[in-house]
């Protein structure tokens, strides 16, 4: 039987309230790799005592995923488990990590098609926010592609959370990660008014987007409506609700980053009302079939209400 070691890559700055719970999850590993991006914090400290292979980078927030690929050269296993500091490997996971690597049980067939063995797993993860499991609106069952082969993948220098590319065929597992994501509005709005929106302009002027004023509203209704109904958010209940509307909010941040890039073009106003008026249209159209059709069970009944709201003020 073939015995595969396994290294775990964990990069982190300021996790001390965190970072404990990661690294306990993942103690079974034959190695871990910590990196620390220059923490300010306990916690170093804190991973200390939990391996020795501590290495020190720079803190760049833009930069996340090459700080990761620091981590993935320093590993010296056979397979590598990439985690951040927010994150926990179960049990179940643990178990069926190490049933494959080891060769104790061959993965049913690839996910994607490559050429040879399996190099990387695409692992399910369950999204805890704002203290909840958020099962719909897009949140779940955010596959991550995390467990590979050594030499067989790494980060691609792109925009923040680039997924990692692998070489060969990929394969999917069925146990979870836990990802303790945002806990409070605060911290979702800092993280992704300030890196997250910013870096994703950019990436779309990189892919050659042509400034359009009216994604002013395309941007962030596309995003509700995709988010809240046609991702079943309502099924989270409030949290759902909350929730595309923040990533909504979100949407329209980037527009205005994109807006800033172009030195705030100015937009003449009856252009504006008239793209404004035909967006509104469009969205209070399509809110409505969503509410009028089965998609959507009873407890929407208020944002039925809503709807016909928005569909009277447009004289549609």
């Amino acid at each position: 039987m073939n015995k595969n070691t396994i290294s775990v890559v964990i990069s982190a700055f300021n996790e001390e309230k965190k970072i404990a719970t990661c690294l306990e999850s993942v103690k079974w590993a034959d190695e871990i790799i910590f990196v620390d991006n220059s923490s300010t914090d306990k916690t170093a400290e804190i991973a200390k005592k939990f391996t020795k292979n501590i290495f020190k980078q720079k803190n760049d927030p833009s930069n996340i995923d090459m700080q990761k690929n620091f981590g993935i050269q320093k590993a010296t296993g056979d397979w590598i488990l990439v985690l951040d500091a927010d994150e926990i490997v179960t049990t179940e996971l643990a178990e069926e990590i190490r049933t494959f690597v080891s060769g104790i049980k061959s993965h049913p067939g690839p996910l994607l098609k490559g050429e040879g063995d399996v190099s990387g797993y695409l692992i399910p993860r369950k999204n805890i926010i704002f203290g909840k499991w958020i099962q719909h609106s897009g949140w779940y069952p955010d596959h991550q592609l995390r467990l590979f082969k050594q030499g067989e993948g790494k980060f691609e220098k792109k925009h923040v959370h680039e997924p990692l590319v692998i070489k060969g065929e990929v394969g999917k597992l069925t146990e979870h990660i836990i990802h303790n994501n945002y806990e409070s509005v605060s911290q979702f709005l800092h993280r992704g008014l300030l890196v997250y929106a910013p870096n994703e302009a950019e990436e779309l002027l990189r892919k050659g987007y042509v400034f359009d004023y009216k994604d002013v509203i395309r941007f962030p209704l596309k995003e509700f409506l995709s988010r809240y109904f046609a991702r079943e958010g309502y099924k989270d209940g409030f949290h759902g609700l909350v929730l595309s509307f923040l990533m909504a909010f979100y949407h329209f941040a980037v527009f205005v980053y994109l807006w800033e890039k172009k030195n705030f073009v100015e937009v003449k106003r009856e252009e504006l009302v008239k793209g404004m008026r035909d967006e509104f249209n469009n969205a209070a159209q399509e809110i409505s079939y969503w509410i009028s059709s089965k998609k959507i069970e009873q407890e929407t009944s208020t944002l039925k209400k809503v709807g016909l709201k928005i569909k009277r003020k447009l004289n549609l």
